[in-house]
């Protein structure tokens, strides 16, 4: 049973947390908790695994404190943890098809049936991306046209190319979509040019309400293709048909012409970057859960600090682990992921980033104190600059939101958050800040 003034004081903390903290953290760690029971004398938290209890306690441990009972007799929290029963893998899903249509009776949409929004995993080096991506597939050819997504291998690009195809395909059945990778595109000239019937392979694209193309570096070095590809773009445009397009680099540093890489650069140009630390973890324990694999925050952590190049690592890393698991039937340590994973752990050859340093030479481009950007100055001048050293220290060190936090004079890590947040935003616009922060990272890999 729930007592009123302990389950009010239970929601009372939840919107307390949801007002100070990004989103995905609140998705990740906070909305799985389930209170199944409480009075004044103990309160029972349902969660989905032992990562979250231990991320409640240790992020917010004194803040529960302020909303939820006491014990009388040693005044620590009345909490009771449990952990929910393993979710039923639900069936595979069929791959989505698309009706026939006029020009190919044969056509039909190809997506992969795991990738879609809800299965993808959300944190700062995709979150701006994954926006873009929802709004393009809630308004196909009215938001942004074309949208570019770049980024390095195995970072998420097709996942959310076909979550847009996915959801498109389901909101507005009758468009008429097209998923395909470059290197099909070309073989699908190539054929048609054999079977004499370009005519009709032109007619087909160029008749698409939506076109989704993944990895158009391919394209590079291959003129006649690129034109045929460039000509079908421009006409799909100009008829506000939706293109998204995927690579491993930018427009500009593509080996294409001018005229494809100014069309590409036409709508929005979004980049994906490596998942940061808290990420990788999220998605550890977003894809072992989905295996039925139960592994520890110390291993999970473990993994997430020494795998951190892409998530198709991380995903072969639990793979690996799964199997180990299975055949042995004992829980995992350490030292066992260690040994099971070390072809796939690479020591990072970069120098190790300190806020110390950050700190360092952010004082020294703005002309503060190190002493004032820990301090608590409000001085516009000294603000801004420890803003710039949060933003800094949250994208070039690897560790807990909580802990680069500390490092500023005991700050907090929604401070933290909302410092990089404002930073991040003013750097779409503010080309003298990027400059400077360009400058800063420089002193600071020297």
């Amino acid at each position: 049973m729930l007592d009123c003034e302990v389950k009010n004081g239970w929601l009372q903390f939840l919107e307390f947390i949801q007002s100070r903290c990004t989103h995905t953290e609140f998705e990740n760690w906070i909305a799985p908790i389930q209170m199944t029971s409480g009075n004044t004398d103990e309160i029972v938290l349902e969660v989905p695994n032992i990562f979250v209890q231990e991320y409640l306690l240790n992020n917010y441990k004194d803040l529960l404190r302020e909303f939820i009972p006491l014990r009388s007799n040693d005044k620590e929290l009345a909490l009771t943890f449990i952990i929910a029963p393993p979710k039923k893998t639900a069936a595979p899903l069929k791959p989505v098809e698309e009706r026939p249509s006029v020009e190919n009776s044969g056509y039909e949409l190809k997506l992969n049936p795991t990738y879609r929004f809800e299965n993808f995993i959300e944190g700062p080096s995709n979150q701006f991306v994954k926006s873009a991506a929802l709004g393009v597939a809630a308004r196909p050819g009215k938001t942004y046209n074309p949208l570019f997504i770049h980024g390095g291998v195995g970072l998420g690009k097709t996942h959310l190319l076909h979550a847009i195809g996915h959801t498109i395909h389901e909101q507005q059945k009758k468009l008429k979509i097209q998923a395909i990778t470059t290197e099909a595109f070309i073989n699908d000239i190539v054929d048609s040019l054999r079977a004499k019937s370009i005519d009709r392979m032109k007619r087909f694209y160029r008749t698409l309400d939506v076109l989704l193309v993944d990895d158009i570096q391919f394209l590079q070095n291959r003129l006649n293709f690129e034109e045929e590809f460039c000509n079908t773009f421009e006409i799909l445009i100009n008829q506000n048909k939706q293109i998204i397009i995927t690579s491993d680099k930018p427009p500009s540093q593509l080996k294409l012409s001018e005229r494809m890489i100014a069309r590409m650069e036409w709508g929005l140009v979004a980049h994906m970057d490596i998942p940061d630390l808290e990420t990788r973890v999220a998605i550890i324990k977003h894809k072992a859960e989905n295996k039925n694999l139960r592994i520890s925050n110390d291993v999970a952590f473990f993994i997430a600090e020494h795998i951190f190049h892409n998530v198709r690592q991380l995903e072969g890393a639990i793979n690996r682990l799964c199997a180990h698991a299975r055949f042995q039937g004992t829980e995992l340590s350490i030292e066992a992921a260690e040994r099971i994973l070390n072809e796939l752990i690479q020591p990072s050859n970069q120098k190790k980033t300190s806020v110390e340093s950050i700190l360092q030479s952010v004082a020294a481009v703005y002309e503060v104190r190190i002493s004032d950007l820990k301090g608590e100055s409000r001085q516009k001048e000294i603000a801004f600059a420890r803003q710039v050293a949060m933003y800094l220290a949250k994208e070039m060190i690897e560790e807990s939101l909580m802990k680069i936090a500390s490092s500023f004079g005991g700050k907090t890590h929604s401070t933290l958050l909302h410092a990089w947040k404002k930073i991040s935003t003013q750097l779409h616009v503010n080309e003298d800040l990027g400059r400077q922060i360009q400058m800063i990272r420089r002193n600071i890999e020297k």
